[in-house]
């Protein structure tokens, strides 16, 4: 019963989330943070491949349960329902849909009410086949083996190897003997130098590295590549103070960390990382400990909109700023993505539901794109910053190139001096830049929409070997 309570604990932090519109990142992410949150004890391992199950037949089991009637006798206690529906839910699953087909607890009073059910709930299941014209519900999924990353990525961590790099690298031979020379050639046990970011190695997901005796003492981190574009692309030394202004969970942080401690000990405040989620935070604490580099970061809780003053930071020279977004490009999200296009019963009429979620996308990105404006604005006013980045890991165009749009045509913005950087600065190249169309409808004069398209790099998820990114430079002198 204590596994099925802390998953319930899980379903119930997801569906809030979701039903707040606050969901941005994969099933896994929010299962590793509700588990954070409420101190769960229950393998997460064990309670993610429940909840991936119950999430993906979940419009499903939402329809079985409503036409089963299950929820309207449940009995009350002190005038309240004596059991939860999320549990239900989730032994309902396991009777139906798991494997065994059997509720995975002893004798308990939850157990004996949905088995007094059974009848009814396989009736149901029968008859939804039925309609659905399947001879099982397996059918109806949809194949997600696209939506996991075809990479692992893996950077080394130069603050905790000072004079020792050459001995990682050693150590990664030894464990992939044979190189690569393209990540799409990636095979379990070989290893791929990237191009575009210094001490960056991609091998495949199968290959485990959380085990690595150099992933344990931090020497190594795993970092998808369009994640380590920001510091790369910001490229700050040991003169500069950098602020990163949406640091959980901490990779793009320790990534800055690299930077600007390659050649010096992290023992001075250089780096100012902001989180508003109390949890996350805790994450990112571990992180930059783990890193090497917690003597050179200072941790804020609290949002860098309120917290982060100019005249408080007025020595900031450089801000990474990659904020709360759709998550659109990050894989494990589509699972998320398609249940909220679901809602709460099987579509009837599947044009209706899409212009359903469509808006629902629209108002989300509408909500989005006012926040990803007004952080990186608030950024921009830092009397000392000469550059910042400014990343997502979106694919929409509302949460990328529109909001470069909006700054360049901000008075505010404007009188401040900022510019877009140039291609020249920003990985050249790399191949897949902005939307150019975006830009043109603004941008109408000379080559103007065209060298702001250039200054932007866009990844396309798995296409490029990794998750979906944005990214763009804004400088000043």
């Amino acid at each position: 019963m204590n596994f099925y309570r802390d998953a319930t604990w899980v379903l119930e932090y997801v569906e809030e989330q979701e039903s707040s519109g606050r969901v941005a990142g994969s099933l896994q992410t929010q299962v590793v943070n509700s588990c954070k949150k409420y101190n769960i004890k229950s393998n997460p391992k064990h309670l993610y491949a429940l909840l991936y199950s119950c999430w993906r037949f979940k419009p499903y089991l939402d329809e079985i349960l409503k036409k089963s009637g299950i929820f309207k006798d449940i009995p009350k206690k002190k005038g309240k329902p004596a059991f939860s529906k999320g549990t239900i839910t989730l032994l309902v699953h396991d009777l139906l849909l798991s494997k065994s087909k059997r509720i995975q607890m002893g004798k308990h009073p939850i157990k004996d009410f949905v088995l007094k059910h059974k009848t009814r709930l396989q009736s149901e299941l029968v008859r939804l086949k039925i309609k659905m014209k399947v001879t099982d519900l397996s059918q109806l999924l949809k194949d997600d083996s696209n939506d996991m990353t075809p990479v692992r990525w893996i950077r080394i961590n130069p603050v905790r190897c000072k004079g020792k790099v050459e001995e990682v690298l050693e150590t990664l031979r030894k464990k992939f003997p044979t190189t690569v020379s393209h990540w799409s050639e990636i095979v379990p046990g070989t290893i791929y130098e990237d191009e575009f970011v210094p001490n960056l190695f991609g091998v495949h997901p199968s290959d485990k590295i959380t085990s690595h005796e150099l992933y344990k003492r931090g020497k190594i981190i795993i970092q998808d590549r369009a994640s380590c574009f920001p510091a790369h692309i910001l490229n700050p030394n040991a003169d500069d103070v950098v602020i990163d202004a949406c640091a959980a969970p901490g990779n793009k942080t320790t990534h800055v960390a690299a930077h600007i401690f390659q050649d010096l000990m992290p023992d001075e405040v250089r780096i100012h990382a902001f989180e508003r989620d109390p949890e996350r935070a805790k994450t990112l604490h571990k992180m930059v400990k783990a890193a090497g580099c917690d003597k050179g970061i200072k941790v804020h809780v609290g949002d860098f909109t309120k917290l982060g003053k100019p005249e408080i930071f007025s020595q900031v020279t450089g801000f990474i700023v990659d904020p709360s977004c759709s998550g659109s490009g990050i894989f494990g999200r589509k699972m998320i993505d398609d249940r909220n296009k679901s809602k709460e019963e099987l579509p009837e009429a599947e044009e209706e539901q899409d212009e359903i979620a469509d808006q629902d996308l629209k108002n989300r990105l509408a909500k989005l794109s006012s926040f990803q404006f007004e952080i990186v604005k608030h950024a921009l006013s830092f009397p000392s910053a000469k550059k910042l980045v400014y990343s997502t890991c979106s694919i929409h165009a509302e949460e990328n190139e529109r909001i470069v749009i909006d700054l360049l045509l901000d008075s505010k913005v404007k009188e401040w001096g900022w510019r877009v950087r140039k291609r020249a600065g920003v990985i050249p190249k790399w191949h897949r830049r902005g939307i150019l169309a975006e830009f043109e409808e603004v941008f109408r004069e000379g080559t103007q929409a065209q060298e702001l398209a250039d200054a932007c790099i866009r990844v396309s998820p798995k296409e490029d070997g990794g998750i979906g990114f944005f990214a763009v430079c804004f400088e000043r002198d």
